[in-house]
């Protein structure tokens, strides 16, 4: 499904070159659930960036279900974003004036899919992260494990391939960041792909393959 050969990327700060990203070879296949962990300044944003089409690397090869991402097009890259990746951020990124189920609404409607279709799909994923009964609830109304999982709602809704989870518990206690990856580990027994970002060893620990990150370079640590 993803793979990654010999990706370099690099920044200039203060006249210098930084390697944010230094020949990085890594694959994921349908189905996997990987932890990618490195602390602040590790390369693994930039990692992220290029994995969910943000951004493109400077030398390598990205192959995402045998499309050569270099030699993609802006509007292939923008439907594959769309249609095959879902993003789960830290801050959740949700619309504080609208209610649970018209966050997850709002991308399938962009989408093309009429409002009451949408509003079906979104109740249905809603009710899938444990959310039946608080539709209507803004996001003030809900507490930080909820709105994660509205986000994990919304990510979901659109069926896309891949999960790419960044940072997902970081503004969660212990004990919904448990529940939150109990969710995420379900979702992945029902064949989700999912790619989490962390920079918690405990959370990381959770799936079944780990690759640690470090200046700029990939590691392999464990592999169920």
């Amino acid at each position: 499904m993803i793979k990654l050969k010999n990706i370099c990327k690099s920044f200039i700060l203060g006249g210098e070159e930084i390697k944010a990203l230094d020949n990085v070879s890594f694959n994921v296949k349908k189905g996997e659930f990987v932890s990618i962990i490195g602390p602040s300044g590790s390369g693994k944003s930039t990692l992220m960036n290029i994995l969910g089409l943000l951004d493109i690397a400077d030398k390598g090869e990205y192959i995402l279900d045998n499309v050569e991402i270099k030699n993609a097009s802006d509007n292939t890259l923008s439907e594959m974003r769309n249609k095959k990746i879902g993003f789960i951020f830290q801050n959740f990124n949700l619309l504080p004036k609208l209610n649970a189920i018209e966050n997850v609404q709002v991308p399938l409607m962009y989408r093309g899919i009429k409002r009451e279709e949408s509003k079906k799909i979104a109740s249905e994923y809603l009710e899938k992260v444990g959310l039946k009964g608080r539709e209507k609830h803004l996001p003030t109304q809900l507490s930080g494990g909820q709105q994660q999982r509205v986000a994990i709602a919304r990510a979901l809704a659109g069926n896309p391939e891949i999960i790419l989870a960044d940072e997902p518990t970081g503004a969660l206690d212990s004990k919904t960041s448990n529940e939150l990856m109990d969710l995420l580990e379900k979702l992945n027994k029902e064949g989700q792909t999912i790619i989490l970002i962390t920079h918690d060893i405990n959370v990381a620990k959770r799936a079944p393959r780990i690759v640690r990150i470090s200046d700029g370079k990939l590691y392999e640590e464990k592999e169920a």
